[in-house]
């Protein structure tokens, strides 16, 4: 990733913009403090389990998360179709879609289905848990005309309640990270 893309992340934060970095066979590479908090840590998970895939077709949180979680997850089966059609012989894509077929239902009776979707454009909404109802308008946009990292960047409409949403999870994420870091420091304090 290059060292601009991971700025314009951090800076994104800064008008209350979750962004996320994802890869080909939709790993996630990299995200905001606002994506993490909206959408998931990827950073706390163990580098192969970062993919929106597994994500939502295996998180068990993922279908209370996405207020449509089978719009979301036929879309998702869309993309790694396209992943499929550019890299046919890709080999960690096909353990992807096996683990994802074993392990769901669902995922197993859409991926025979072969439909096709590239991520550009559109809206999802949230049922967030901390600061309930969030809908977003994303983009895909291709740093450097890089087709395999697209860096998605949700924006809620200004004065919305999912604006006031966005930046009151902005915040309560801010205040839990203070207090992670400054709570054992206290902690130690006392010893």
């Amino acid at each position: 990733m290059r060292p601009e893309t991971l700025d314009l992340l951090e800076r994104l934060d800064l008008v209350f913009s979750p962004a996320f970095i994802l890869g080909r066979r939709l790993d996630v590479l990299a995200h905001n403090r606002l994506a993490g908090a909206l959408i998931a840590e990827f950073r706390s998970m163990p580098a192969a389990q970062r993919n929106q895939a597994r994500f939502v077709f295996l998180e068990p949180h993922a279908r209370e998360l996405y207020a449509d979680w089978r719009q979301v997850a036929v879309d998702t089966v869309g993309m790694l179709r396209h992943e499929a059609g550019r890299h046919p012989d890709d080999p960690k894509l096909s353990t992807l879609v096996g683990e994802l077929s074993i392990h769901s239902d669902e995922f197993r009776t859409w991926w025979s289905r072969h439909d096709v979707q590239r991520r550009t454009t559109g809206t999802k909404s949230y049922h967030h848990p901390v600061v309930g109802d969030v809908t977003v308008t994303y983009q895909a946009l291709h740093p450097g005309g890089d087709e395999d990292q697209s860096v998605i960047v949700y924006t809620a409409e200004a004065g919305s309640s999912s604006d006031t949403a966005l930046r009151l999870l902005a915040n309560w994420h801010q205040d839990r990270t203070h207090e992670s870091v400054d709570g054992p420091s206290a902690e130690s304090a006392r010893r």
